[in-house]
């Protein structure tokens, strides 16, 4: 693989989440310290990659859902992650091409991408906020550019809350985005858990958590329920990704529980 040449900010001296993430998904935009804690991780656990492409396709699942059944027109997508193959804009555009995403990230090298992110349909728009989970009032306040927060707003916050290991923390982030918007808006997201691999999985959050990256934990299917507090959750609730309305025959669970709920 030939290696790219770093940008402005990036350390490629100390493993990141999102590349690591990339190189599992089969990406180029990672480098050699990625590569190393993340082979070091399949080692342990080959699953890991089918867990990533799992987590995307539902993603994908759940972005479609919402624009094409559900009517949603408006998506904040945190913790952006890595171009890769049908982003959120491209799904959700794909159903109604006027449909306005804001993608939302802290990471330097997704900073750099940020122009791959700013496609849109010409009835639609896409925007992209450098900015950190942990600052709820900084990103809704920056997205107000694009979105209208008297109309419904989806939220997909896929595998970035478990990021945030303070459940309170985590909890609250949740509350003050739903808050700022109206009945009839939406939240997604999964997070890691250790339901089907067990004490793999928690070796596999200490060597993470042991590699420099940002500190990772894992939640329990009841502790990601904590999550949809006062919302409505969309059938079938909370589930392993591959569970949630799969395209094909129930595939095998993976370790990361996921759900859609509504503001009622």
């Amino acid at each position: 693989m030939s290696e790219q040449r770093p940008g402005p900010g990036i350390d490629t001296s100390v493993p990141h989440v999102a590349r690591i993430w990339n190189y599992w998904l089969g990406g180029k935009d990672n480098y050699p310290v990625d590569r190393e804690v993340g082979d070091q991780i399949l080692g342990m656990l080959p699953d890991v990659a089918r867990l990533a492409r799992a987590s995307r396709l539902f993603l994908n699942r759940v972005v479609w859902h919402l624009a094409a059944e559900a009517g949603i027109r408006q998506f904040i997508d945190i913790g952006t992650g890595l171009p890769t193959v049908d982003n959120t804009h491209e799904v959700a555009q794909r159903a109604a091409p006027e449909s306005r995403i804001v993608y939302v990230d802290n990471d330097p090298l997704v900073l750099e991408h940020a122009k791959g992110l700013l496609t849109s349909t010409p009835e639609g728009s896409t925007a992209y906020i450098h900015a950190d989970l942990r600052d709820p009032d900084a990103i809704l306040e920056a997205a107000a550019e694009t979105i209208d927060f008297s109309r419904p707003v989806a939220f997909t916050l896929m595998g970035i809350l478990e990021f945030v290991p303070d459940d309170d923390q985590a909890y609250r982030i949740v509350r003050r985005l739903m808050d700022a918007v109206p009945s009839g808006s939406y939240f997604a997201m999964y997070d890691g858990t250790n339901v089907v691999h067990g004490e793999a999985s928690d070796r596999i959050v200490d060597v993470w958590n042991a590699s420099g990256n940002a500190q990772l934990v894992l939640r329990t299917p009841e502790e990601i329920g904590g999550f949809f507090d006062g919302l409505v959750l969309v059938e079938p609730g909370i589930v392993p990704v591959t569970h949630w309305r799969p395209d094909a025959a129930e595939p095998e669970a993976v370790d990361a529980y996921g759900a859609v709920g509504r503001k009622p």
